[in-house]
């Protein structure tokens, strides 16, 4: 039984669970936010502090393309209070990042559109990374998302 899923193109590690009872521990763990989630992200461009928490208000908009996620002011009807933490692991010149990122909730695309919110979008994303037109993939990268959930720490 699937516990713990991640975005369609994301990387990374699942949580599965052998019996219903544990799939209803693990469950329970996940929304009481007793478990530890990791990711890893390149991202374009450099922060402007090397760790930070970021808090905003994100709210799920339909679109063509499907469901497309935005920052929203607080108290905007249909938001919902989103915070992620991110770390500095790497960059290159000011062109790229290497990022830990935590997400303390849940929220869908939460640290896609937390990267793109502090103008360092993730490589590849097809929602939130918008390259402007001098911009290309350096050194080979493929362009899809450069999402990795690298942890999962469970009590």
């Amino acid at each position: 039984r699937l516990v713990h899923h991640l975005d369609r193109d994301t990387s990374g590690v699942l949580v599965v669970a052998r019996t219903r009872l544990a799939a209803m521990k693990l469950s329970e763990a996940f929304r009481a936010r007793e478990t530890k989630k990791t990711y890893w992200a390149l991202v374009k461009g450099v922060p402007a502090k090397r760790e930070d928490k970021i808090s905003t208000w994100l709210i799920k908009e339909p679109t063509e393309d499907g469901d497309r996620v935005r920052v929203a002011k607080h108290g905007e009807k249909g938001a919902d209070h989103a915070v992620s933490y991110y770390r500095v692991v790497e960059q290159a010149a000011q062109s790229l990042s290497w990022l830990e990122m935590e997400p303390y909730t849940g929220r869908t695309h939460q640290l896609r559109v937390h990267a793109a919110h502090i103008s360092c979008p993730i490589i590849g994303d097809p929602k939130y990374f918008e390259a402007d037109t001098n911009w290309e993939f350096p050194g080979g990268i493929q362009n899809r998302l450069h999402l990795h959930a690298r942890r999962i720490v469970i009590p």
